[in-house]
């Protein structure tokens, strides 16, 4: 693998995922008690690639701030800043002048999988393939990329976000670009990896293969798959050698403070600082560091920013709460509500579905 180097796009705004990503990129979000691309790079590592780039643009300092030059993670760190958005074809192309090896493993930065990355490169240099795509098999594909294969695993096509999609095989966002391959991409401009490169690429006789891979796969662009890809990382059903505690129904860095009475299941991460009161009860949330829960209150599916505070007997369930933001007593949060940072919801048995 010391001839692969690995390249992480993170540049996106993770609109998706607001208010929580106001402050913080969406791979920075605390996922299963520490940043999500701390999962993603120490899978990297464990796999033999030491060189990583990452292809930064929304708050890129903050990348920088944290992992500094990979160091604490056994990798060598660069940073490639875009000024302008340049898409995930784009994206690519602008760390060209950083790649040393013969091939370039290329991650979307929100993707979290338990995919063999050993097995991903040997796939590509088994079959002398120019780009191999891992692709996973999912339910309903309408709303990703489908990409059928033919019996020989080689790519036919590519079905961007299809209604009538002609195979469940989906764009998982792992790819193994040959060195070349990358430098036929446009400099300078957007570029679209999914809807321009690999069909151009399929048009001009270039081979891409297809890795099927079966093991985990979440997307974590939504809320709800945010959450659900916290607790399924301590539940220990998504693999990470970066969980910072064994796995179980709960979570709890150090300084929280948790009442005996309280009942934590179902993956829920409590953050460092953290207070939950007593007959409080956690199901599959994610508590940034420093948020505080209320005497009986039910927080279940959802996300709380830095600092934010819910009040006694208040009702949480698939709801996003941002930093700071105070949910008064027996207030209830439901289908999906989100609440902006800052923002104070006075007590009294209000039920929210919607922004605030």
């Amino acid at each position: 693998m010391s001839s692969t180097d690995a390249v992480i796009l993170v540049g996106g705004l993770g609109t998706r995922l607001r208010p929580l990503t106001l402050s913080a990129p969406k791979p920075m979000l605390p996922t299963a008690g520490v940043p999500f691309l701390t999962h993603l790079i120490s899978r990297i590592r464990d796999a033999g690639i030491e060189h990583v780039v990452l292809g930064t643009s929304y708050h890129a300092e903050v990348f920088s701030e944290h992992f500094g030059d990979g160091a604490a993670l056994g990798v060598e760190l660069e940073y490639v800043f875009e000024t302008e958005p340049l898409g995930t074809g784009g994206g690519i192309r602008n760390v060209a002048d950083r790649l040393r090896g013969e091939n370039a493993m290329i991650f979307n930065g929100d993707v979290l999988s338990g995919v063999d990355l050993r097995a991903l490169l040997a796939t590509h240099r088994d079959t002398a393939a120019d780009v191999t795509l891992y692709l996973t098999k999912v339910d309903d594909p309408r709303a990703f990329g489908c990409v059928p294969t033919d019996a020989d695993g080689w790519v036919i096509a590519f079905c961007e976000k299809d209604p009538n999609p002609v195979t469940d095989q989906i764009n998982a966002g792992a790819y193994v670009f040959r060195r070349e391959i990358v430098d036929t991409i446009p400099a300078g401009r957007a570029v679209s990896v999914e809807r321009e490169t690999f069909p151009g690429l399929l048009t001009d006789g270039v081979r891409i293969r297809g890795h099927v891979d079966s093991t985990y796969w979440r997307d974590l662009g939504r809320p709800s798959d945010f959450v659900a890809g916290s607790a399924d990382l301590v539940l220990g059903l998504a693999p990470s050698p970066a969980m910072p505690g064994p796995a179980g129904e709960a979570l709890v860095l150090d300084g929280a403070q948790v009442d005996a009475s309280a009942v934590l299941r179902g993956g829920t991460t409590v953050g460092a600082g953290c207070v939950v009161g007593p007959d409080a009860v956690l199901d599959g949330s994610v508590l940034f560091d420093g948020a505080r829960i209320g005497a009986g209150a039910s927080v279940s599916r959802s996300a709380l920013g830095f600092g934010a505070v819910v009040g006694e007997q208040a009702v949480l369930d698939d709801a996003v709460v941002g930093d700071r933001a105070r949910i008064g007593a027996r207030v209830e949060l439901r289908a999906g509500a989100r609440v902006w940072p800052d923002v104070v919801i006075p007590d009294g048995g209000v039920r929210f579905s919607s922004d605030l």
